[in-house]
């Protein structure tokens, strides 16, 4: 997909605000140095810039769109029959400057596809015979033969015909565990590959594979995605008919024109303009000391509205990696002496589950052994010598076709590795991808710290997986097994029903991140899943997302606080202007005195308070 640059509208706000800025600079320096009629800068401004906002926001007008920069677009025009042209420029800049940041900080389709465009590699490896040829991945066709190099990132779907190594599917099935590639197994498109290459063959064409599949869902979650009303909107919707009927009114009954223009001076909307963003800034700010960036500004006013909040399973409310949870040992052995031997013999595999062996002996302290004639035959397990011993790490499937005299405990939910001493079984290792130690409590005190009133579980991993996770971490509902473009229509459907928050970790999850109301991504492995979240959790700890919904209640009521007192001052202001009591020189002044109330106020939202997150006291 080509990229989409940034449209004709956000970059004349740009150059609107720029225009502004110099015109005020000049403006000032004039003034200052006594270089002839100052206010010629302000009026280029004014015509060049004021002109083509007005003009956008007649047109507003005219579908009845009654915002908050409809006002300062009046504003405006006020300013110029007035003669305060400096004043009609700064409310020129602050109108461009506030619609160009927001095109600059709005996650936009562009640069969530760009990210997942350059996670594929643009050639693929063709072998033809006894040579290798870069050919654009575009041409592959299927029953190609491919090579996918260490690290390489797998560039369609197919079946391994050589070769023996790990991959890293958890981007789309969901599952922390690298998989195991052996001859005859299939191998899925954005996947990594480990250590070692793989010879494939091709199943599908690039553009059927299942990564393009992902990307196609991106591009319409971005196209579908609705266009959240922002704070100063809502208020503006309300303030703005207001402030011009109090005008009005003031003419009808006075007969005196400057009545009018006197009310509506005073009446600018700096506190929403200003104030508003500020305190979003200022927000944006503290986040970020707190190891969360803010990548949307519209997450921070909207999470506190959601009542529904949906998890991913893995590197979410899980750590992300698989942990050795269980050692259930055979007659004659003790746990420390299986794990001992495990570890030893583990220390020489790249199997995806000897670093979860080597880090369960270190928090033992154990004395690794070393291992002679180690062997790893592709599917067998991982065979060698510890003092005189042989010692052979398997799969249950393996000890009933080669030792099926061998009696193994029930089977389980979650991954497994049977481990024989001479033949002999000698312990049974489980699994699992732990859970965050603070999750429980974090579900718990989400209904009455935050009013989420439903908790789900939305996930790629099998169910017994999922439901055992949902069991101790206190969530009911669970959607497992769940396809990436499933995960975005369960989140629509959440969506439609309330403001939903997603919070997400895998590129599998970033089509829900856009849908949702709000999308939080923990972590920065996945660039493309930063690029689609509002909120970024650098920590990757659910103490983190908890201090963001705070920061974000707390810039809304600052906000709100700023935004609706300086709305009621300007509204006493506009009642004694009203009245004649108030001309508009004076209104002016009185106006940048409120303005200065409510922007200090909301630089409150930059000062951290004694604690940003209440997990512990639910």
């Amino acid at each position: 997909m080509p990229d989409q640059e940034p449209t004709i509208v956000d970059r004349r706000h740009l150059v609107i605000a720029v225009l502004a800025i110099v015109a005020i600079v000049a403006h000032l320096l004039m003034r200052w140095m006594d270089l002839g009629d100052p206010r010629y800068p302000l009026y280029g401004a004014l015509v060049l810039g004021g002109g083509p906002l007005v003009i956008e926001l007649l047109h507003a007008l005219l579908r009845r769109d009654f915002g908050s920069d409809l006002l300062a677009g009046i504003s405006i025009v006020t300013s110029v029959v007035l003669g305060e042209y400096l004043a009609g420029t700064l409310v020129v800049l602050m109108l461009s400057g506030g619609e160009a940041l927001e095109a600059y900080a709005v996650a936009n389709a562009s640069g969530v596809l760009k990210a997942m465009a350059r996670r594929m590699p643009a050639v693929a490896h063709k072998k033809t015979d006894s040579t290798m040829v870069d050919v654009p991945i575009d041409e592959i066709e299927p029953g190609d033969i491919l090579v996918v190099l260490p690290h390489e990132t797998c560039p369609v779907d197919g079946t391994v015909i050589e070769g023996h190594a790990v991959m890293d599917e958890s981007y789309l099935t969901g599952e922390p565990y690298l998989m195991s590639k052996t001859p005859g197994a299939k191998v899925i498109s954005g996947a990594i590959n480990g250590e070692t290459a793989l010879t494939i063959r091709a199943d599908r064409r690039a553009s059927d594979s299942r990564y393009a599949k992902i990307m196609r869902v991106m591009q319409e979650s971005e196209q579908r995605r609705p266009r959240m009303r922002r704070l100063a909107d809502q208020l503006g919707a309300w303030y703005t008919p207001l402030a011009v009927g109090v005008a009005l009114v003031a003419w009808g009954l006075s007969g005196d024109p400057v009545r009018f223009l006197a009310v509506l001076v005073v009446a600018t909307p700096c506190p929403l303009l200003i104030a508003i963003p500020t305190a979003i800034i200022a927000s944006i700010s503290l986040a970020a000391k707190r190891a969360i960036i803010i990548r949307d500004p519209v997450a921070l006013e909207r999470i506190n509205t959601c009542r529904t909040m949906i998890f991913d399973k893995t590197g979410t409310l899980t750590y992300g990696e698989p942990r050795l949870t269980e050692i259930l040992t055979g007659p004659g052995f003790s746990e420390t002496e299986v794990l001992s031997l495990a570890a030893s013999l583990e220390q020489y595999s790249k199997h995806p589950l000897a670093k979860a062996v080597l880090r369960a002996a270190r928090e033992r302290s154990l004395v690794l052994h070393q291992a002679r004639h180690i062997e790893e035959p592709p599917g067998r397990g991982l065979r060698g010598e510890i003092e005189g011993r042989h010692i052979e790490i398997t799969s249950r499937t393996r000890v009933a076709e080669e030792h099926a005299d061998i009696a193994l405990p029930e089977q389980a939910v979650g991954m497994e590795a049977v481990v024989l001493v001479d033949g002999r079984f000698a312990a049974l290792l489980r699994f699992r991808d732990t859970p965050r130690k603070e999750g429980r409590l974090f579900i718990k005190h989400l209904s009455t710290r935050h009013g989420i009133q439903r908790v789900l579980i939305v996930s790629g991993d099998r169910e017994s997986e999922v439901r055992y996770l949902a069991d101790l971490v206190g969530i009911d509902e669970i959607h497992a097994g769940v396809s990436p473009e499933e995960k975005v229509e369960i989140t629509r459907r959440e969506t439609e029903r309330a403001p939903t928050a997603f919070v997400g970790d895998g590129v599998n999850d970033a089509p829900a991140l856009l849908v949702a109301t709000v999308g939080i991504a923990m972590g920065t492995t996945s660039e493309v899943t930063t690029e689609a979240a509002g909120a970024v959790i650098l920590d990757s700890s659910l103490e983190k997302v908890d201090e963001f919904m705070h920061i974000g209640r707390r810039m809304r009521r600052i906000a709100l606080q700023s935004a609706v007192g300086g709305i009621a001052l300007s509204l006493i202001a506009m009642v004694i202007a009203a009245f004649g009591f108030l001309p508009p020189v004076a209104g002016a002044l009185t106006q940048e005195v409120i303005d200065v109330f409510a922007v200090l106020n909301a630089l409150r939202a930059a000062i951290p308070p004694e604690d940003l997150t209440d997990i512990d006291d639910a």
